[in-house]
């Protein structure tokens, strides 16, 4: 063995890492937070797994100084603006977002003011800068108590997902002024292979977010948020699903229902996934050194935090008062 061989550090196993993030977690009291997109391993070390709007409140009640979101970039944003107090971190800077990357907010301005007299509703999954443009924000399981909480003849904007925009104006029988945006996890899904996966599984039921196309929809059994459609597997009687959404869900739905048999809609004919690049750019490894060194650190300005936060709290408002939780 040579000296540099001796000399060179052994690359920690997951095991070793899992061990010195639980360490590290309990020494800087901080709280793990994990998204349904996130690896299997990351889901399992984590305080919480769920949505992005769930995660950021749950985070926020705890008394934790310190909050490791492994998630995406707006994700983090929103953490840190419904706890500003707290030190939020994200894994890798990276972790981006297609649907909030679609929605750059000086078009969106632009946008805004082609549209005059229009209020503004945005989805979660956007900058904090598109937070500050909205009058509320909605997340996929509210959306339309949302739209609806709006007098029938008043004129709104959704952004950034046309897709999503697009089923609750069929839901409310709205017509919204869609900002035209889009998940490419959702929107890459073909209806030639739904058809086929389909055809090929009649017994299984396809299950499907609204971020996906209309002709999927269409063919959807149930659609819901990502948690909507795990707590609709636990409950429902049947037993086998297609599912349309990004794969990472299925290590929930299989822990809840290890009875029951789930098929991802693949991205395309090379795999038979559906991932999100930018949710699987976090990795234990990153994940420790984010906690060991406290960085990449999400950073916004007092003002922005205030002005993102005011249509986040009337969302909540809203929902509160039609009795919807999340």
């Amino acid at each position: 063995m040579t000296l540099s061989a001796e000399l060179k550090p052994a690359i920690p196993t997951d095991a070793e890492l899992i061990e010195r993030i639980a360490g590290l977690r309990k020494q800087k009291n901080a709280v793990i937070l994990a998204h349904y997109y996130q690896v299997p391993e990351i889901q399992d070390i984590a305080d919480f797994v769920g949505d992005s709007l769930q995660l950021s409140q749950q985070a926020a009640e705890t008394d934790a100084e310190i909050i490791v979101f492994a998630g995406v970039h707006f994700m983090a944003e929103t953490a840190k603006i419904l706890s500003p107090q707290k030190k939020v971190l994200l894994p890798d800077l990276n972790a981006g977002c297609s649907l909030a990357d679609s929605c750059p907010p000086v078009d969106f301005k632009r946008f805004i003011d082609a549209h005059p007299g229009h209020r503004v509703i945005s989805y979660i999954n956007c900058s904090a800068a598109i937070k500050t443009m909205s009058d509320v924000i909605c997340t996929s399981s509210n959306a339309k108590i949302i739209a609806d909480s709006f007098p029938a003849d008043e004129k709104l904007i959704f952004a950034p997902d046309k897709n999503l925009g697009s089923y609750i104006n069929g839901q409310t029988g709205r017509n919204m002024v869609l900002w035209d945006g889009s998940c490419h996890v959702h929107n890459q899904l073909s209806d030639e292979r739904v058809i086929q996966l389909k055809v090929e599984n009649p017994d299984y039921k396809l299950i499907a977010h609204p971020e996906c196309r209309g002709p999927i929809l269409a063919l959807a059994d149930f659609i819901g948020s990502t948690a909507a459609l795990l707590e609709y597997t636990k409950k429902d009687s049947h037993k086998h699903y297609i599912v349309a959404t990004e794969g990472g869900i299925i290590h929930q739905m299989q822990k809840a229902s290890p009875d029951k048999v789930f098929l991802v809609v693949p991205s395309d004919e090379t795999c038979s996934c559906n991932d999100c690049p930018y949710m699987k750019l976090n990795t234990l490894q990153k994940l420790y050194l984010c906690l060991k060194n406290e960085t990449p650190e999400i950073l916004l300005d007092a003002d922005v935090i205030e002005k993102a936060r005011k249509p986040i709290v009337r969302m909540l408002e809203i929902s509160k008062a039609a009795n919807i939780i999340k």
